[in-house]
């Protein structure tokens, strides 16, 4: 019976999926489309590089000019191949010593320090940074230099995981960031990043995302793009914001996939969120795109991350796909041969199963709950109170009110009157006496719950709240929910309080609930919790 229930609650979630796009998912989709590309941008890349290539020759034997074609294709590599922006690296320092220029040899050593923490060899890194000097150098080499410490701190950081160690490399890497932001213009992209990053490891996000630069600002590029998105999607994720971390990850990894980026964290990062959220298709296909990048790219330490996680995903994807398979199986077999029971069954385990639940939840529940089924039965003895003198009051008026007509019309008939009894029946007045009823049960209610039409605004903005006419107490949207507080739910009794048809009530609470700043099925549960006075 488990598998047959499985089967239904697929069936609808599936059909819910049809409906339910989120922009999340219409992201992911165009993700998904960006990786079929991806050839065609590595492609370009190439190209790219070649073309440098090709202007070595133009270079000849001018140290300077090699050094600057040497300097592009190391800037073309380095987040790309580990393995080429490594091996020009180590040109460009040698040109460099050729020319005995300390401003350029310190530029070369710094780039090769950034490949070596790109791809996670954090002891080779240590060493080739203590080695360095930066010392009366430029200030753009000096801010490349303090923001590679920085970055080389946090990731120790990040990696290490541990108590007494990363909130030490954490103030390391801070120390380091305040060097390079003293040095680099405020308002320019490089502040801003560097700045909400300073935040964002000490804890205060709030103050992150108020420097993070806006990802929708005219010139950023995708490079640019790619590591805001996916260093706020960290940030969202601190704050729990799941999806709003999914949405800006996604947007990072569809900036790096452009960019021909393989050294990245974002559509590894997307992928473990995704397999959280249950989203096992989609982790799997971004997983295998994760390694292919870091193979690529020559990775070390994301290489490690990424396989440690690929294996849990693709045993996840295996169970879900056999679990699919046994379920359709069994449901089809079902349908075709006892649907009617099968319904019958479902629905009558459905509803134990939840009778089942709700008694566990009220015996667990019920010392927490005592106090607030006193309050309950204080608020139903007043509103039974109220309501019991009122219907008295009421009906003796319409007893006076009857026995009047009786008399009148037993008068005219003994006076052998007709016309002047149709006189006496035409004077009822059937619509003053309903609005007269109203009135007195407007009247009523609000002396039980006087704050109730403050209430009842409050779940709505400005422009949607209910504005009463003059001498008006409630109107018909509000009598609607005035009798569901009183405990009148069906639409059927409403309907026939109020004088309309089952269907307008529907209407008017539909209509009601669209336009309050509540989710619908939450509304009525507000209206509720509205208390008496």
């Amino acid at each position: 019976m488990k598998r047959v229930l499985g089967c239904l609650i697929l069936l609808m979630t599936f059909a819910v999926s049809m409906y339910g796009k989120t922009p999340a998912d219409s992201l992911l989709q165009v993700l998904h489309r960006t990786i079929e590309k991806a050839p065609a941008y590595d492609a370009l890349k190439m190209r790219s590089i070649d073309s440098i290539r090709h202007s070595l020759h133009a270079a000849g034997n001018d140290p300077h000019q090699r050094f600057r074609v040497y300097e592009q294709l190391y800037e073309a590599y380095k987040v790309f191949s580990f393995d080429s922006a490594f091996v020009y690296a180590q040109l460009l320092q040698q040109l460099a010593a050729g020319m005995h220029d300390p401003v350029l040899i310190t530029d070369a050593r710094i780039k090769q320090g950034f490949i070596l923490l790109s791809s996670g060899m954090f002891t080779e890194t240590a060493a080739f940074l203590n080695n360095i000097d930066v010392t009366g150098m430029p200030d753009s080499i000096r801010t490349r230099f303090f923001l590679m410490k920085s970055r080389f701190y946090y990731d120790l950081a990040d990696y290490s995981q541990d108590r007494f160690y990363t909130p030490i490399y954490i103030s390391q890497g801070t120390a380091y960031v305040d060097s390079a932001l003293q040095l680099l213009p405020p308002g320019s992209f490089a502040y801003q990043y560097n700045k909400g990053l300073q935040y964002f490891k000490k804890g205060n996000l709030p103050a992150a995302l108020a420097c993070f630069p806006n990802l929708d600002q005219p010139g950023l590029n995708d490079r640019q793009l790619a590591i805001s998105a996916c260093t706020l999607g960290s940030i969202y994720l601190a704050h729990h914001q799941t999806d709003t971390a999914i949405m800006l990850m996604t947007r990072s990894a569809i900036a790096d996939i452009r960019s021909s980026t393989k050294e990245t964290m974002a559509i590894y990062t997307l992928a473990t969120l995704l397999f959280e959220r249950g989203d096992i298709k989609d982790a799997s296909h971004f997983i295998e795109k994760a390694i292919a990048e870091a193979v690529f790219y020559g990775a070390r330490q994301r290489k490690v991350q990424v396989s440690s996680i690929l294996p849990i995903i693709e045993q996840e994807r295996i169970n879900t796909a056999e679990e699919r398979t046994r379920s359709l199986l069994i449901y089809a077999f079902f349908v075709t041969l006892l649907l009617i029971a099968v319904i019958v069954l479902a629905v009558t385990v459905f509803r134990q199963v939840r009778k089942l639940k709700a008694a566990q939840r009220i015996i667990t529940a019920a010392h927490q709950k005592q106090q607030e089924i006193n309050n309950q039965l204080v608020e139903a003895n007043r509103i039974k109170e109220e309501y019991v003198g009122y219907c008295f009051n009421t009906n003796a008026g319409y007893i006076h009110k009857i026995e009047k007509i009786k008399q009148a019309l037993e008068q005219k008939i003994a006076d052998n009157k007709p016309g002047e009894i149709k006189f006496v029946v035409n004077n009822i007045n059937i619509r003053q006496e309903r609005e007269e009823l109203f009135t007195n049960f407007d009247r009523v209610f609000l002396k039980i719950f006087p704050h109730f039409v403050t209430a009842f605004n409050s779940l709505f903005d400005k422009d949607n709240q209910v504005v009463l006419k003059e001498h008006e107490l409630l109107n018909t949207d509000l009598r609607i929910f005035a009798l569901i507080r009183l405990g009148i739910s069906d639409n059927e009794k409403i309907a026939q309080i109020l004088e309309y048809s089952v269907n307008t009530i529907y209407a008017y609470k539909t209509k009601i609930k669209k336009r309050s700043l509540v989710p619908n099925e939450a509304f009525e549960t507000h209206i509720m919790e509205i208390k008496a006075l």
